[in-house]
């Protein structure tokens, strides 16, 4: 093992027996940085599954691709034929005039407007669904169709999905602002956590640094001890995200049942888990690097 392994290892034994020295202050600090960082890990789950709610209740976005009136049915072939050829695309069904006719008659109120008609004026269409839901893809989707040859119109219902788009852009701000600030809360705690640390050692530390011992010896069982101390409190935030899916999770079912959407909400994926854990013991080690530059820098 090298030098540098070695130290490394003994740093980290060194900050895990400084944890669990004090479990108590260990139990609370992780109380505190799990409690402020289940907020936006938790808001985040939260707004994942209304946004799927969302996608339900609206249904998938479409477009409807109108020919023109002299279209004829190898006009219709072609316009089928570029659909199929076109990515972007989930699938879609073709509405002949015939059957827009008979609707339109069989709706109330319209068969005497219908039947005074001299010929059947709705032209033969498709409905199209893609196969993404984003708002700028949609419209080159239908600008590409809109070119094609017998297409007189397309229409887009985005307006829903441009909604959507909107929910979802604010909502992630939302949770980013929030996770910035309570983030750095943490590393206010952490900053404290490791003064206090730092001055209950303060007679060790002048002597190593006496011995010959450098700044980055010194600092290193502090930022161990910070990322370890963030660590939990990431564990921590994860089981409490984990604990509210499980309490909101009948009540979610419930209203998801009114709207007949069959709808549950999720905790946290792996990647997402990950990033919880990962951020937290981040934001451990620069409270931990905060901390002990400024006094080894005041001690020079």
């Amino acid at each position: 093992m090298t030098a540098w392994l070695r130290n490394h290892r003994r740093a980290f034994a060194h900050a895990l027996r400084r944890l669990w020295s004090a479990p108590v202050n260990t139990l609370f600090g992780a109380l505190v940085v799990g409690v402020t960082l289940a907020l936006p890990a938790g808001g985040e789950a939260m707004l994942a599954s209304l946004l799927a709610f969302g996608r339900h209740v609206s249904g998938p976005p479409q477009l409807s691709v109108f020919l023109a009136v002299d279209a004829g049915t190898t006009d219709a072939g072609e316009v089928e034929r570029r659909l199929r050829e076109q990515p972007g695309i989930a699938g879609f069904r073709f509405v002949g005039r015939a059957e827009t006719l008979k609707r339109f008659r069989e709706a109330e109120g319209m068969q005497e407007v219908i039947d005074a008609l001299p010929r059947n004026p709705f032209p033969d269409a498709f409905v199209v669904t893609p196969s993404g839901e984003d708002p700028r893809a949609l419209e080159e989707l239908r600008s590409a169709m809109a070119a094609w040859p017998k297409v007189e119109h397309v229409q887009l219902d985005s307006d829903w999905a441009k909604r959507l788009d909107a929910m979802l852009r604010l909502g992630r701000l939302a949770v980013l602002v929030l996770a910035a600030l309570l983030g750095a809360a943490i590393v206010a705690v952490g900053f404290n956590t490791i003064r206090l640390q730092i001055l209950t050692q303060r007679a060790e530390i002048e002597v190593s640094r006496l011995l010959g011992a450098t700044d980055a010896f010194i600092r290193r069982p502090f930022f161990y001890f910070g990322s370890l101390q963030g660590l939990l409190g990431g564990a921590v935030a994860w089981l409490i995200v984990l604990a509210g899916t499980k309490v909101l999770q009948q009540p979610v079912e419930d209203l998801a049942g009114l709207y007949g959407v069959d709808l549950s909400l999720e905790p946290l994926g792996a990647a997402a888990s990950l990033v919880l854990l990962g951020f937290a013991a981040l934001l451990g080690w620069i409270g931990a690097w905060l901390s002990v530059s400024r006094h080894l820098r005041d001690w020079t």
